[in-house]
């Protein structure tokens, strides 16, 4: 699989949700509040439905997880980071797309998130560039094939 670490060169690209008869549903997990704010605001005026947790542990004691579309994580949180939270998801069959925002440049991130099912790694501050375009694109991924 192919990793674009950290992608910040796309703060060009214009983002236009594609119609579809339901929202997509986004689960941000921060311990950040006020990144929870702006992520919400961010999501919310580009047309998805936002959840926030401030922490991995809240989503999981949230139990609902079935209406997420895909899920918004941090790296750095402190009682479990971004990838261990997404290890534990995925140890509990949980197969939604997950994209993990970091303020720390760590070239080991990117592998890391990959070992543990995370296609896209996203550096603090620029993420309010590309977000919703790559949401959308994992998303989409994440959709069988047409005609399947």
């Amino acid at each position: 699989m192919a990793h674009e670490p950290y992608n910040t060169s796309q703060a060009a690209r214009s983002f236009v949700m594609p119609s579809s008869t339901r929202i997509p549903v986004v689960y941000v997990v921060d311990d950040d509040t006020d990144v929870l704010g702006s992520l919400r605001f961010l999501l919310e005026t580009d047309g998805f439905q936002v959840r926030t947790f401030r922490s991995g542990e809240a989503l999981l004691n949230a139990m609902t997880m079935d209406s997420a579309d895909c899920l918004v994580i941090d790296y750095k949180m402190p009682t479990m980071s971004g990838i261990d939270f997404a290890g534990v998801l995925r140890n509990r069959a949980v197969d939604v797309p997950i994209i993990l925002i970091t303020g720390y440049p760590d070239e080991t991130i990117p592998t890391k998130a990959a070992a543990a099912g995370i296609r896209h790694v996203l550096l603090k501050p620029h993420v309010e560039d590309s977000l919703a375009s790559h949401i959308w694109d994992a998303i989409q991924a994440d959709q069988p094939p047409a005609g399947a």
